[in-house]
């Protein structure tokens, strides 16, 4: 008798159901592509950030010394300090290799190039191939600095070719494939490279040859390093010393900004790795505030269904106040009566959860399509969650209906009076 009960009650009010199954899929449709991106954004919208630059910068220890007395600073030139190239491929040795997208080493040298005057040569990796164990991998600035624009073409990094910056070949009055003069010896210019900073007013060349000049075979001056990080919270701002041993175990293997620094420190020896502030603070709050966005459209969408379907029930139940009576009057007490609207309940959220899910789905597939030009990953684990949604957030839309039913006095009801 109960599931004849159901089943008329689905038979006879098709356009109530029908109202309070849609609202229920569009809830958890909306829900479903929110969580879905949410839960597989961070990494996208990292390597979107990664388009703005290295997030890490490495100096030697030296560098962070303060040697001051009456106001005076006492520290050396920095130019003595230098970290070994050597040490470099060992960066794809830490815990959180894979996060590492790419990394930079510099070494200015000042030289003399000729006609040109006295000019900065900055040495670096262009698109460097390197080997740590097994494991073969390129870097360069071509990845840690992708708004580097070369007019012309970029130097091979076992070549002796440069770039001018667009400012100096301007002055200069130098182009793609002339030849200009550094220390005494001509070298090709391969193109003219602009970034809107100081490199517009410097040669910049393979790090052999800047390294070579320098008289310091091996030497490297910092390393900047590109790494898909997660947004600070208050673990990632504890100083690791002060932690216990398993606070900072999940500490050490989180990728946090500073547990990746404190990692390439562990790898390149004599070094002080920090953040580049601004860079790393600005990716946490865009990809905070985009989360948070996420939820707000959510919690929007799943209040909107739980009303939806609050109203169709209210309804569907006020239209159904003769059978309620006579219910009561043949004996049924509130648990029953309950039990049969939450059932309905119950079926209408799986089957409004599964459709949701399927079009939500959709939905995510298409926003990581238009969006960030790769898919989203739903994640097996979502289904179930979404359906406990479902049901959540409709017999939140029905309770208060329920709930009038079971107060129902059979004889007013049967009489059809409220």
């Amino acid at each position: 008798m109960f599931v004849r009960l159901v089943y008329e009650s689905f038979r006879r009010q098709k356009r109530r159901k029908l109202l309070a199954g849609v609202a229920i899929t569009l809830g958890v449709g909306v829900a479903t592509a929110m969580i879905a991106v949410a839960t597989d954004i961070g990494d996208k919208i990292n390597r979107e950030l990664r388009s703005y630059g290295a997030n890490l910068v490495v100096t030697p220890q030296e560098d962070t010394l303060d040697l001051q007395i009456g106001g005076v600073d006492l520290k050396p030139p920095s130019d003595g300090a230098y970290l070994n190239e050597a040490d470099l491929p060992k960066i794809r040795g830490t815990f959180w290799h894979h996060n590492i997208v790419g990394f930079a080493p510099m070494l200015p040298v000042n030289i003399d190039a000729g006609n040109a005057g006295s000019l900065t040569l900055l040495g670096t990796y262009f698109s460097k191939q390197l080997a740590f164990g097994k494991d073969d991998f390129v870097t360069g600035v071509r990845i840690t600095h992708p708004w580097w624009k070369v007019e012309g073409a970029w130097p091979d990094d076992n070549s002796r070719d440069v770039l001018l910056g667009e400012r100096l070949a301007a002055k200069v009055g130098r182009k793609p494939g002339d030849q200009i003069e550094i220390a005494g010896q001509s070298h090709r210019v391969s193109g003219i490279l602009s970034t809107g900073g100081a490199e517009d007013d410097q040669i910049v060349a393979p790090l052999a040859l800047a390294q070579q000049l320098l008289g310091k075979p091996g030497a490297v001056r910092r390393i900047y390093v590109s790494a898909l990080t997660k947004p600070e919270d208050a673990l990632a701002r504890r100083d690791p010393k002060t932690m216990t041993p398993e606070m900072y175990d999940r500490w050490y293997c989180s990728p946090y900004v500073q547990s990746i620094a404190y990692q390439l420190q562990e790898v390149i020896p004599h070094s002080h790795a920090e953040q580049i502030r601004q860079v790393a603070q600005n990716e946490g709050t865009v990809l905070s505030r985009i989360k948070g966005l996420m939820l707000l459209v959510t919690l929007a969408a799943l209040f909107a269904s739980a009303l939806a379907v609050s109203a169709a029930m209210a309804t569907a139940i006020f239209e159904r106040r003769n059978e309620v009576g006579l219910m009561k009057a043949l004996g049924a007490g509130n648990v029953s009566i309950s039990a049969l609207f939450f059932t309905e309940a119950a079926l209408l959220a799986l089957m409004g959860g599964i459709t949701g899910f399927a079009g939500g789905a959709l939905l995510a597939r298409q926003i990581g399509r238009s969006i960030f030009d790769s898919q989203i990953n739903i994640q097996p684990v979502l289904f179930p969650v979404i359906l406990a949604i479902a049901v959540i957030v409709t017999f939140a839309g029905s309770a208060a209906a329920i709930r009038r039913a079971v107060k129902f006095d059979p004889v007013y009801a049967l009489r059809g009076e409220a």
